[in-house]
């Protein structure tokens, strides 16, 4: 017989969600006029993905949605966050739609609806068309402009359909792990570029944010997601203090100063002089970047811990973003990171629920008014099926309870948190990582393209079905 239900329960109107991103899932990238984007040129690069994999078939999801959109449905979900591929709308970055593009994302919002799944569309989830990296990618400004063409013609096909719009997913991640550590697409390992590209990601979501309201409904809502770190400094001694200052500029305030407040941070200003005069900061920028957003999305994993560097002691996070030999971080060689206690995922990264907390309330202050939505948070474990074929994870189970009931937490000290989307709804292509992290709720056999729920799916529709957080026991 099942446990009761616990007694934290959610608002009547919160959207249970699950997400994914285009690259990751949907394969066919050469059918349908598709070009490549920065993360094909990449994942075909030797010694770039684990064991040279790519996202080529991906898990088939370009003809496989109607089956995945009935697993949702089966497993009641209310919501979906799903990716739009830049280059299978506007294979070159620039000119008209190809119509058969924008036609898939049409199949599939209208099958959300017709089981009464609400689509969240991102525009970007980090699939640059490779012809405007040629041109120099988001370290020119140039890009922005073109993002902000592409936002018109996908918010025209799809905005009498779709309410919800997010323009970009983890800036921070295409800033500074695409041209700074070198570890995501395009691979570049350029400091300056780093700071250039997050300016220019900053003024795309500015224009894609005028251009989507130019031409959709006013009932609907535009939002980014940001993976806003929570950084701990290892003591409270002045130098520790000011390092976790210093990162958090760079990983926070380089976003949410001009988005929310429009203005960067002084402190950043300082903390980088050495590496760039900001002169590509031009008037009329902040303007245009500080628009008034209707949601903010939040990507939360783990939080960083930092402190003064040792002299000849710096090196890599310890998290997970930037294990190269490049720092994904502009002027903070003298910031050390290090491992945060406590039980790791497989992606060595530390589980700390309390974290999510802290990022809904920083953000509830930071942004007074602001609905929240948590649109990533998830683990990665090593899923195995039974002799059985069914997936036990009571490791995954045991995470979605301890984060899901940090964010009603947050509801209960007063944050406007309306919707949680699940990372990821199934296994996929985990960027350089390739298919060696399973982060699905629902398993996939990469050898037949099988998907099987895993506990996780079940206890997580439950939740969604309820509004209420089931036993911790997996329940199948």
């Amino acid at each position: 017989m099942p446990e009761p239900m616990s007694s934290v329960s959610f608002p009547p109107a919160f959207l249970w969600g699950a997400a994914t991103s285009a690259y990751q899932i949907e394969g066919a990238v050469r059918e349908g006029g598709r070009t490549p984007s920065i993360w094909d040129t990449f994942s075909h690069t030797p010694g770039r993905t684990a064991g040279g994999e790519h996202g080529d078939i991906a898990v088939d999801h370009y003809h496989r949605y109607r089956e995945d959109v009935a697993l949702m449905a089966e497993l009641g979900l209310t919501a979906y966050r799903f990716s739009i591929s830049w280059p299978r709308v506007q294979p070159t970055g620039r000119g008209p739609a190809v119509q058969v593009g924008l036609d898939f994302y049409r199949r599939l919002v209208d099958e959300l609806l017709a089981h009464g799944i609400k689509p969240a569309a991102t525009l970007y989830h980090w699939d640059l068309p490779q012809e405007l990296e040629d041109a120099g990618g988001w370290p020119e400004r140039d890009t922005a402009y073109r993002f902000a063409e592409y936002a018109q013609i996908v918010g025209e096909a799809l905005g009498d359909r779709v309410e919800q719009w997010i323009t970009l997913n983890e800036p921070w991640c295409s800033a500074f792990l695409g041209y700074g550590s070198g570890v995501h697409a395009p691979g570049r390992t350029e400091p300056v570029a780093t700071l250039r590209a997050a300016h220019h990601l900053n003024l795309a979501h500015g224009l894609g944010t005028t251009a989507l309201r130019s031409v959709m409904p006013a009932r609907n809502s535009v939002a980014l997601s940001l993976n806003s770190s929570v950084v701990r400094p290892l003591s409270q001694d002045p130098a520790d203090l000011a390092a976790a200052r210093k990162i958090d500029d760079l990983a926070n305030g380089i976003f949410h100063g001009p988005i929310l407040h429009g203005a960067y941070p002084e402190t950043l200003y300082a903390a980088t002089e050495l590496v760039t005069d900001w002169s590509y900061v031009l008037d009329g920028d902040l303007a245009a970047i500080n628009q008034p957003l209707d949601a903010l999305g939040l990507n939360y994993y783990t939080p960083s811990l930092v402190s003064a560097a040792e002299p000849d002691a710096v090196g890599p996070r310890a998290d997970g973003h930037g294990t190269s030999e490049h720092s994904p971080w502009p002027a903070a060689d003298d910031v050390a990171f290090h491992q945060t206690p406590g039980d790791r995922t497989e992606m060595g990264w530390t589980i700390d629920p309390t974290g999510l907390h802290e990022l809904i309330m920083r953000y509830t202050r930071e942004a007074p008014g602001l609905p929240l939505y948590i649109t990533e948070n998830g683990a990665a474990y090593d899923d195995k099926p039974d002799p059985d074929g069914r997936v036990h994870d009571p490791e995954r189970i045991a995470y979605l309870h301890g984060h899901l009931s940090e964010v009603r937490r947050a509801i209960a000290d007063g944050a406007d948190v309306r919707g949680y989307y699940l990372w990821s709804l199934m296994d996929n292509f985990e960027w350089s990582y390739g298919y060696g992290k399973r982060f699905g709720a629902v398993y996939v056999d990469y050898s037949t393209l099988a998907r099987t729920p895993k506990s996780s799916a079940y206890w997580y529709g439950e939740a969604a079905r309820t509004g209420a957080l089931p036993a911790i026991e997996p329940q199948i």
